[in-house]
């Protein structure tokens, strides 16, 4: 069987896809070394693969619940990204680049699964030609970064151009977009060239053309159609949600089966830190609609947080909860309110929900705009909405059977799709062990 490293950032929305994939490859027989912070050691070792941390001045652990947030994370969404691509994903590159190296040389994989934010799994695939080296599998675990004239540049959140003039418009954007960043490209080039290779183009394109193939955790209902995509790019559908486990259900429970609609309301598990932005007013915006609100804060903190913030006056129908399994969860929504996390997005259209969804952070606007381009839900266009819309929208969601039945075609166009299948396929015709 073969030997396959697989690797991801020690934060959740960036894991659980990546360790769905190696447990599926060690139940298959594979040797899976997972390559990872410790903060995920445990769940590392969980899928059956073999442990290997990153090395010690790169590897983090999560802030403690209530903790301020770091610098960065107090700058404009632009300028924070530019900050996060310099400062996190370009300058740990040579460390994970050094690392991968020593594991691979005792640890002989014919092939290497990450996803696009360890960027030092790139010069792997720069420094000898397909056929001798391992093959390079990249997981899209957010929308895809890569320039296309289909498409507007990544970040701003906009659909594909429906008219000439919007591909002009476009074009202009991405010259734009290019020279705004052009700090970040060269700080990148200065990296690549660090590490003995160069980087071959745009950062955003280079990170998704570089690996041999890039597997988006999509289906076509809800990524745009590119007729210029890399070669390697493919849509292999979204990742099933893993088990919830011995999960104790609250006593609040059977609410969700009382014939009042269900509304989730999430933050997700990255950008949780401030409540206050989605679930505290989506909790006060429905206090009086004759639905169960479920605040799924996913901190332990969470319910008190929002207690909190609602002075101790939690409305009647509403039910906080710190972390619930969405696999129990979503099978009993209606709606789903969220900041457009990429997997929560696509957990909820696995189960055929239909969203409000409010985001400004990392690539939230671009998840958002393609819930409104899809039709499965509405973009409020901001980070913090306002009570008022935030109660229209979750109406409009419910009262429209339009969301629901596209909600419903694109969880039967995932069921269509095997994505460990086409993991598994890619890794056990990777040929036999490379030589030591």
């Amino acid at each position: 069987m073969a030997k396959v490293i697989v690797t991801s950032l020690p934060t959740q929305g960036h894991f659980a896809p990546l360790s769905a994939i190696a447990a599926d490859l060690t139940r298959r027989g594979h040797e899976v070394v997972f390559y990872t912070g410790r903060l995920f050691e445990e769940r590392a070792r969980a899928t059956g693969a073999r442990f290997e941390p990153f090395p010690a001045e790169i590897d983090y652990q999560e802030r403690e619940p209530g903790s301020p947030p770091p610098e960065h994370e107090k700058l404009p969404p632009a300028e924070q990204m530019a900050y996060v691509l310099k400062y996190f994903f370009l300058d740990s590159a040579p460390h994970h680049d050094r690392r991968l190296r020593e594991i691979l040389a005792e640890f002989p994989a014919t092939t290497v699964i990450g996803e696009l934010s360890n960027l030092g799994t790139l010069p792997m695939a720069l420094r000898a030609p397909r056929g001798e080296r391992p093959t390079l599998v990249q997981i899209g675990i957010a929308p895809p970064t890569f320039e296309s004239a289909d498409t507007a540049p990544f970040g701003p959140g906009l659909p594909p151009p429906a008219t000439s003039e919007e591909r002009e418009r476009y074009a202009e954007m991405r010259t734009r977009a290019r020279s705004a960043l052009a700090d970040v490209q060269q700080h990148a080039e200065a990296v690549f060239a660090s590490m003995g290779v160069t980087l071959p183009d745009f950062l955003f394109n280079a990170w998704c053309t570089v690996p041999d193939h890039l597997l988006q955790l999509s289906v076509p209902a809800f990524e745009y159609p590119r007729s210029d995509a890399p070669e390697g790019f493919r849509l292999i559908g979204a990742i099933p949600p893993g088990p919830g486990g011995d999960f104790p259900l609250p006593d609040w429970w059977a609410d969700l089966s009382s014939g009042r609609p269900v509304v989730v309301v999430t933050q997700g598990t990255v950008a949780n830190e401030d409540l206050s932005q989605l679930v505290v007013p989506t909790v006060r915006a429905l206090a009086e609609s004759d639905v169960v609100v479920v605040a799924a804060t996913a901190r332990p903190d969470g319910p008190d947080l929002v207690r909190e913030a609602l002075d101790g006056h939690v409305p009647g129908n509403a039910r906080l909860a710190g972390f619930v399994p969405f696999d129990r969860l979503l099978p009993l929504a209606d709606v789903l309110v969220t900041n457009a996390g990429y997997g929560g997005v696509q957990t909820a259209l696995r189960q055929g929900v239909p969203l409000v969804v409010a985001g400004e952070s990392e690539d939230k606007p671009e998840v958002a705009a393609r819930v409104a381009w899809s039709g499965t839900g509405i973009d409020l266009r901001t980070g913090r909405p306002e009570e008022d819309a935030l109660r229209a929208a979750v109406g409009r969601v419910m009262s429209d059977a339009s969301f629901r039945e596209r909600a419903q075609a694109v969880r039967a166009e995932m069921a269509e799709y095997d994505p460990f299948g086409v993991v598994a396929e890619i890794v056990e015709q990777g040929g036999q062990e490379l030589p030591n």
